[in-house]
């Protein structure tokens, strides 16, 4: 199978087969983000992805997952998508699951009607970017949608009948705007109520715009109390439904996992120690993390 690097995969998806249906990602503006810099944007032809489906099934004939790449494979036409899970579910009896990321704007420019029949092909997952629900750290960062369209694009896709992983991240608006970060982002996953959330670390990525405004001294990252301390801020103000919560990420300084609400006062009370007692809780050492 031909794949056009890099390739980039969320981290619950170590395991799957990776089939990209597009290559880079169409938005590509997001000043934090690296990951497809060096691509142009381009869906590929069915021929393609036939041949390298072809090519997975002579060389390995088993596969449970599969995860549909790069950034913004919903992108491409409904049909396409279609025709590919039906083929992949028909060639592979032992498919459980299939899988893509989903960028807001291609979620909001799909209809219910291909959004659904995307969803009864077999495509059971989206993994959405949220990164905050803040208007001014979403401008600043060009995610190219504001936070009320954020909620729709989440609420859509959930309704079209796709479980919903969404990231957030935390320290994306610096050591000024951590609080309005946490607060905002917490009222617009509540009112998306996701199937999961995972909450990343900023983690910079040299030679981005997010890099350089660093490098000029007009953004400073909150240590690892002050991202503690905003985590538990966001946590405190959420309200979820039999969510599925993770902070365990390596760019994550203290792996969380839980259900949201049923485990939010333990893992309130456990960020409280970390950030008030420091060295009572172990903190994932600096020269350990990483994307």
């Amino acid at each position: 199978m031909h794949l056009e690097p890099p390739v980039f995969r969320p981290p619950s998806e170590a395991f799957s087969l990776i089939l990209q249906l597009t290559i880079g990602c169409r938005h590509n503006a997001c000043t934090f983000c690296g990951m497809y810099r060096g691509k142009k944007f381009r869906v590929k032809s069915w021929d393609e992805i036939k041949k390298d489906i072809d090519q997975c099934l002579a060389q390995m004939g088993h596969v449970k997952r599969v995860f549909l790449a790069d950034g913004d494979a919903l992108w491409a036409p409904a049909s396409l998508i279609v025709q590919t899970a039906e083929y992949l579910y028909k060639h592979f009896p032992g498919l459980e699951r299939v899988s893509m990321y989903a960028g807001p704007l291609d979620i909001l420019g799909k209809s219910p009607e291909e959004l659904k029949a995307i969803h009864g092909s077999g495509v059971q997952m989206l993994y959405l970017g949220v990164e905050s629900g803040n208007e001014d750290i979403l401008q600043a960062i060009r995610k190219g949608v504001t936070a009320g369209e954020m909620v729709l694009a989440g609420q859509k896709a959930l309704q079209a009948g796709f479980s919903l992983s969404v990231t957030v991240i935390n320290g994306l608006g610096g050591k000024d705007l951590w609080r309005e970060n946490a607060l905002d982002t917490a009222r617009v996953l509540s009112e998306i109520n996701p199937t999961f959330v995972g909450a990343l670390t900023l983690m910079v990525v040299p030679n981005t715009p997010l890099y350089q405004k660093i490098q000029r001294g007009d953004f400073e990252i909150p240590d690892s109390a002050g991202i503690l301390r905003e985590l538990k801020c966001l946590l405190e103000n959420i309200n979820l439904t039999q969510c599925v919560f993770r902070s365990n990420h390596a760019s994550n300084y203290l792996p969380l996992r839980g259900t949201l609400n049923r485990d939010r006062d333990k893992l309130v009370a456990l960020l409280e120690q970390a950030v008030s007692n420091p060295g009572a809780v172990p903190l994932r050492p600096e020269i350990s993390r990483g994307l």
